[in-house]
């Protein structure tokens, strides 16, 4: 048995030609969405995403607004300029580049930004919404990966699924999602007792520790559904949490690292912001692209 590839980067080709659309009849309603984007300090890694976060935003019709601040900025200036957007009708998601430089406080910072706008999903009011099941915006990553879940089986009720990291970015917020999806979920860490034994109960699999090819194929259960969230940087290249050559005779169906989660992220991304527009605007939340 080879696995099933899910091919992230061909679904969020799809979901953004969609975005597209919706755009395109927001428009020609006199509703222009817009993102704006703010990086502070030259970080290599931030720069290259931001910059395809502008491109990509462009592409489906949207107003992309940067603003490229230097490391040495204030935390009151940067605290200055998400007041600003927030109270700006022509930004309807403003997204903070994360890491900030060390001297500012990354919780200050996210909590600042209007939560109806929080593209990301970290505003502490969104976490809370999540968590309890009430409209909320929701972090990218997790957003995707249940995209590709829904999208490959359909109905996740009573799958039992084990998640692998308990970040705020992924992890936690990938177990809310599940749960709100009738799915027995598993949040397996560190301190987790035999956790290649977990793993292996799991129809669901997702993987998000940031440890190049953690997961064996002793850890999956035959049949299984492997979403990799992971991108390592070695010598070999970029590669997931999961050991994919090893992994893939084995599942049912995985994700690859580069081409599955990564590309949705951004597709995401845009994908909140135009249900932010449409809620500031109190029309519906787009189909399918809302929890």
């Amino acid at each position: 048995m080879t696995a099933t590839l899910i091919d992230g980067k061909a679904f969020a080709a799809r979901l953004r030609s969609r975005i597209a659309d919706e755009v395109t009849a927001l428009k020609a309603r006199g509703i222009a969405p817009g993102l704006a984007v703010v990086l502070v300090g030259e970080d290599p890694a931030s720069a290259v995403y931001v910059r395809s976060k502008g491109k990509m935003t462009r592409e489906v019709g949207m107003n992309s607004y940067e603003h490229r601040l230097p490391a040495d900025t204030a935390q009151d200036d940067l605290l200055a300029l998400i007041d600003q957007l927030n109270n700006d009708p022509a930004v309807n998601g403003i997204l903070v580049q994360l890491p900030l430089p060390r001297h500012m406080d990354e919780s200050a910072v996210i909590n600042a930004i209007a939560p109806e706008k929080d593209v990301d999903g970290f505003h502490i009011l969104n976490v809370g919404r999540l968590a309890t099941g009430q409209k909320a915006m929701v972090p990218c990553t997790p957003l995707g990966c249940l995209m590709l879940l829904r999208d490959h089986l359909g109905d996740l009720s009573g799958k039992n699924a084990v998640v692998i990291g308990r970040s705020n970015i992924v992890g936690k917020p990938m177990a809310q999602l599940l749960l709100r999806d009738s799915a027995t979920v598993t949040v397996a860490h560190s301190r987790t007792q035999d956790l290649p034994g977990l793993c292996r109960q799991a129809d669901i699999l997702v993987a998000a520790v940031g440890r190049p090819k953690m997961v064996a194929a002793d850890w999956v259960k035959p049949g299984a559904v492997v979403i990799d969230v992971g991108i390592n940087r070695t010598d070999e290249g970029l590669v997931g949490d999961v050991d994919f050559d090893a992994v893939q005779p084995v599942a049912g169906a995985i994700t690859p690292v580069p081409g599955g989660v990564g590309p949705m992220t951004i597709a995401c991304l845009l994908a909140n912001t135009l249900t932010a527009t449409a809620r500031a605007n109190g029309l519906p939340d787009p189909q399918g692209l809302t929890p």
